[in-house]
């Protein structure tokens, strides 16, 4: 016997919710990293070439301007004197007018600003970065302090025609304030960011609406798939007691019938003995309730096939009502015939007239103070089929009894085999039929059935 396997559903909104959001955050977050990262270094690199044009164009300006002029009229550069920083002051702050510059300083070889723009700076020694010590030797370089970038680059000599030395004078420390650049890329850096959530976002509200569809396809059909295997193993389970019932019923059949022959004859004989006869009687009875209950078995293991043929479901209907008025008025229950349409459908007569048998037997035995049993029949539009109604006053049933009242064997009487109505339902799926039941405790039970 094989062992049923849980299956735990597999919470595919679940799983793809937390997953592509961390994938989406993580995505968003790269590209605007990159994208900012990116942007720095294009920024830093305009602003070295910008300085780089700033450093040539003081070089030029300085040392033909200030210092070949000064040696000649002076004989030496002071910058200590007044006339010589004033017009070294002049000519710098001409140069750099309408460049972006903050601040400019002049050091001399050893590392101390002979002029700055900031002239509280001018004479003081400072600690010098390595950048210093590159340019010093004819190279230039830059270094990003917070949002400064300084640019260190060589004050060299020129010669005639403009062209420059080796000769190293001094150093230009040009410094860029960088911060509103980088405040555009931080504003540029948090546009991308939140484009790229909100992009992202939308994509993934799609993706995660598309993806519970799925998952509700899924859980549909992993539901009717259990249903089915459920089906299938109930299938298998009956079949193989069908088998069991089937030869047993077989078996015990024939015993039986040569009891029920040899208590008639008891009955039939002359009767001397009343005790004899009483107990004759009661061998027949109960021969024959265990007969039909050997039948039921053998209907329910072997189940005859259709027949399908026109049928006129109020014919079948009369001839069943018409041969239970004994049971009727011995229980002194009323019937009402309510026949809206007189329809005929494809259908076996014979099979359709047990599983109506076995429905107002079950009626009959739920009033056994009497009662009204209503019959209805009514056509369903567009020639669709046909629904038969058979509605009773009696005690009715509670709702854990409601729900397996179809279960093979279930019963809730002292004398029944629980298999009246798991015939019913057999004989009215075959007939690509359904079969319902509603009642409720006090005021009765009705069961409808729709015939195709």
């Amino acid at each position: 016997m094989h062992s049923r396997q849980s299956v735990r559903p597999f919470k595919l909104v679940k799983y793809f919710s937390y997953s592509s959001f961390f994938l989406i955050l993580f995505a968003s977050l790269t590209l605007s990293f990159i994208v900012s990262k990116g942007a720095k270094s294009l920024i830093l690199q305009k602003s070295e070439e910008y300085a780089l044009l700033v450093a040539k164009n003081l070089n030029h300006q300085v040392f033909l301007q200030f210092t070949l002029p000064t040696v000649a009229v002076f004989g030496r550069i002071r910058l200590r004197e007044k006339v010589q920083f004033e017009r070294l002051d002049r000519i710098v702050k001409n140069t750099i007018h309408g460049f972006d510059i903050e601040q400019v300083n002049i050091y001399d070889v050893k590392g101390t600003i002979a002029y700055s723009t900031n002239k509280e700076l001018v004479g003081k020694k400072l600690t010098l970065p390595p950048e210093f010590q590159m340019a010093k030797k004819g190279n230039l370089a830059s270094r990003l302090e917070k949002n400064k970038l300084k640019t260190y680059a060589p004050f060299r000599a020129e010669k005639a025609l403009a062209q420059e030395t080796t000769l190293v004078l001094g150093i230009f420390e040009i410094t860029q304030d960088l911060s509103k650049d980088y405040k555009i890329i931080k504003n540029f850096h948090t546009t991308v960011i939140a484009s790229s959530i909100f992009i992202m976002g939308l994509l993934f509200l799609g993706l995660t609406l598309i993806v519970k569809r799925a998952e509700r396809i899924i859980e549909a059909r992993a539901e009717e798939r259990r249903r089915l295997e459920d089906r299938l193993r109930k299938t298998e389970h009956l079949a193989n007691l069908g088998e069991m019932v089937a030869a047993v019923s077989h078996e015990i059949k024939n015993p039986l019938g040569v009891i029920s022959s040899t208590a008639e004859l008891l009955q039939n004989r002359k009767k001397e003995d009343e005790t004899q006869a009483q107990l004759a009687q009661i061998i027949l009875e109960e021969t024959k309730r265990l007969n039909q209950t050997l039948s039921e078995f053998l209907e329910f293991a072997r189940p005859e096939i259709p027949k399908f043929a026109p049928c006129t479901v109020t014919e079948v209907l009369d001839k069943l009502l018409s041969f239970l008025i004994p049971d009727f008025q011995s229980h002194r229950i009323e019937v009402i015939k309510e026949y809206r349409d007189n329809p005929v459908i494809e259908a076996d007569s014979n099979l359709l007239h047990r599983a109506f048998l076995n429905i107002i037997m079950n009626a009959i035995q739920a009033m056994p103070s009497g009662g009204q049993l209503k019959v209805t029949v009514e056509a369903v539009p567009d020639n669709k089929g046909v629904v038969i109604m058979f509605t009773d006053t009696g005690s009715g049933m509670q709702e854990e009894v409601l729900e397996n009242i179809f279960t093979p064997f279930f019963t809730t009487k002292e004398k029944g085999s629980g298999l009246g109505l798991s015939i019913v339902k057999k004989i009215i799926e075959n007939h690509e039929g359904r079969v319902k039941i509603e009642s409720k405790i006090g005021k009765g039970t009705r069961v409808i059935v729709f015939l195709p």
